[in-house]
């Protein structure tokens, strides 16, 4: 058994036959592990001799949380454009169900045009917890975080201005698009964001933009509810958010990650 690296990038994926496993990434191979999530968060790393290409296995959505936690508006331009509120003193939160979520390469499923006319993209970083935790205190946040990775924010837009609360704008099949992978010890306040839709940039800003810091969100969120190992916390979009229609490839770029790309059916 090896020590997990400080950075090293973590994908979860599914082989020729259908046999799901973890693995590191270097250079285009992945170097399969035996290792499960709960030996990846402990550092625990078990290498079982096999290599794969990436591109000849299918990337799954690099964990299964118990729940993925959203922040909204921690962006003022993008609270700007959306009619939130640019001048947050708490944060808003609101929750993804699980069903939303869907690997990279998976295709987003505009839902029919009687329930929303209006699906947007919104591209952020989302941190992965690494164990469990209550009552956190900001000075000790990023002890939990395991990892980064990506999650694209489909929204149907409409509802969220039309409803009480987000939980159906952001909550259909398939409005979840979360990974390609995980990488550990990047300090998430410095990332820059950039999504392209079919190929021309729509997004460009950088986590450093954030008007609540990241490990005030982490310590906020624990006051109200007991992180797990393996739980999302997306961090909020920044400006550019825009319309998805039929036929569209979006792609989520965030510096030392990678790239989410997804097909909207």
């Amino acid at each position: 058994m090896q020590v997990l690296q400080k950075t090293q990038k973590i994908v979860r994926y599914q082989n020729h036959h259908g046999e799901i496993h973890y693995g590191i990434v270097e250079d285009g191979i992945i170097l399969q592990l035996s290792s499960n999530f709960h030996e990846l968060v402990n550092k625990e790393i078990k290498y079982d001799g096999v290599k794969v290409k990436y591109s000849d296995v299918k990337i799954l959505e690099p964990v299964k949380p118990s729940k993925v936690i959203n922040f909204g508006w921690t962006y003022a331009d993008h609270a700007k454009e959306t009619g939130g509120r640019s001048n947050l003193v708490e944060p808003v939160m609101f929750l993804k169900p699980l069903s939303s979520l869907i690997p990279d390469k998976g295709e987003i499923s505009l839902p029919p045009s009687h329930l929303t006319n209006q699906v947007e993209l919104e591209g952020e970083v989302a941190l992965v917890i690494g164990k469990r935790g209550k009552n956190i205190k900001e000075e000790d946040a990023m002890d939990y975080v395991f990892g980064c990775t990506i999650l694209n924010d489909v929204t149907a837009r409409d509802l969220t201005k039309s409803d009480p609360q987000f939980t159906r704008g952001k909550g259909f099949d398939t409005f979840g698009p979360l990974g390609p992978c995980i990488v550990t010890g990047l300090d998430p306040s410095n990332l820059r964001i950039v999504t392209t839709l079919n190929g021309n940039v729509v997004q460009d800003g950088n986590t450093n933009q954030m008007t609540l810091t990241i490990p005030y969100l982490i310590s906020w969120i624990s006051q109200v509810m007991t992180l797990e190992p393996g739980d999302i916390l997306a961090t909020g979009s920044p400006s550019g958010s825009c319309p998805l229609k039929s036929g569209d490839v979006v792609v989520v770029e965030v510096e030392r990650i990678g790239k989410l790309c997804n097909y909207v059916q």
